[in-house]
């Protein structure tokens, strides 16, 4: 058998701005939670690039589809 394509998707659910996190997070199988504090982390080190990066991000990542 043939597993299905995980595909990556901004959260409808697990949202607090755009999705992104909510959306790496599910892709990734981990707690929503996780991936917003490493994203914060990684925004602090960088000097802000890590926003940038979100707003990209919500702008290419397609929001998950309605079920």
């Amino acid at each position: 058998m043939t597993k299905p394509i995980k595909r990556l998707y901004r959260s409808r659910k697990d949202r607090i701005i755009g999705g992104v996190c909510g959306g790496i997070a599910r892709y990734l199988e981990v707690d929503p939670v996780v991936a917003r504090l490493i994203w914060a982390v990684a925004t602090l080190v960088s000097m802000g690039l890590g926003i940038l990066a979100y707003l990209i991000a919500w702008v290419i990542i397609p929001e998950e589809p309605k079920r």
